[in-house]
């Protein structure tokens, strides 16, 4: 539960003749809707102060990850890969008994988080939230799984709308460096001694995980197999509107592929980026991407400088790409 904040002294609020019952730090306390709002409006709390808070929890943040090192990596291990990890640091001293904090695409038993019997953290970053700031919410989890009893699952819950965001607990100097892992035995130090629950958990994980590898020459590049064909996803951090520009300039002069075969077929729009999706042949693999990958940077790079309008053939490709956008989030 929420600890209720420490009341001082009533106040005579501004504009009215009631007593207010604001805290200590000038915040008015959260109550039931349906009663008087602390402020000493008159109010009910739900038509007062407390309509502000349930706008706070429910807006949508469209940018979640803004700010954070390697936010198009955490948009892609939000959406798109299913089994990774990464090293998290925070700004302050791990507490004690508290060895690491790991990020995780995915728990056993969709957990939001679980403190191991070792007393490390690990965070699981595809569950539902609660609120419209999954930055939030993630914090939140954080903040309670560093001081949950060690061997425990940590459950959702929603945050409290004043509570701190990954941007205020994480060190903004901090590399985010994601590890994509072929299944998901990160879950469990002995697999053998795992309880019936989490062994079944894992083995439906590990069927329904799709092959996927980060290329290393780019950044936020994933390559992934599939039955019918390779597929390399790509997230950028350049704002929209620009980058869909300079993927229509290229696909207008035949230069948006990577390759024999490959064919820039659409892209994604997750958490406030844009994340292209070429079409590969089967036998395309992680490593045959490479190269094509940096050299369609560089072209993308001086696509992106330039400031002319588009050319009719242009702003086709653009209708056509735009037409083959699909919103994740």
């Amino acid at each position: 539960m929420a600890k209720k904040r420490p009341h001082t002294k009533a106040k005579r609020p501004q504009g009215t003749g009631a007593v207010g019952t604001a805290g200590a730090d000038g915040q008015v306390p959260v109550v039931g809707a349906r009663e008087p709002c602390p402020c000493g409006s008159g109010r009910r709390y739900k038509a007062c102060h407390g309509r502000a808070a349930a706008h706070a929890v429910t807006e949508l943040v469209q940018r979640p990850f803004e700010g954070l090192p390697g936010e198009c990596d955490w948009v892609a291990l939000r959406e798109l890969v299913p089994a990774a990890t990464v090293e998290l640091k925070l700004r302050e001293a791990l507490p004690e008994g508290v060895p690491s904090v790991t990020l995780a695409t995915v728990l056993p038993m969709a957990w939001p988080a679980l403190r191991r019997d070792d007393g490390s953290v690990l965070i699981g970053l595809q569950n539902d939230t609660a609120s419209g700031d999954i930055s939030r919410d993630l914090a939140d989890t954080l903040q309670r799984a560093l001081v949950a009893e060690p061997g425990t699952p940590v459950q959702g819950r929603r945050a409290p709308a004043d509570g701190p965001r990954l941007q205020d607990l994480l060190d903004p100097e901090g590399e985010f460096e994601p590890v994509v892992h072929t299944g998901f035995e990160f879950w469990v130090p002995d697999t053998d001694n795992a309880t019936p629950e989490v062994t079944a958990s894992l083995e439906r994980a590990n069927s329904a995980a799709i092959p996927t590898v980060k290329l290393s020459g780019v950044d936020a590049a994933y390559w992934c197999e599939t039955p019918d064909k390779n597929h390399l996803r790509w997230v950028m951090p350049h704002p929209e509107e620009r980058l869909l520009d300079a993927l229509a300039r290229l696909h207008a002069a035949g230069a948006s592929s990577l390759g024999e075969g490959t064919r820039l077929v659409g892209s994604f729009r997750a958490h406030g980026l844009t994340v292209p999706v070429w079409d590969l042949p089967s036998g395309v693999g992680a490593d045959d991407i490479e190269k094509p990958a940096a050299e369609f940077a560089e072209r993308l790079a001086a696509a992106l400088a330039e400031e002319s309008p588009l050319t009719p053939d242009e702003r086709r490709a653009r209708g056509g790409l735009t037409n083959r956008q699909v919103t994740l989030s």
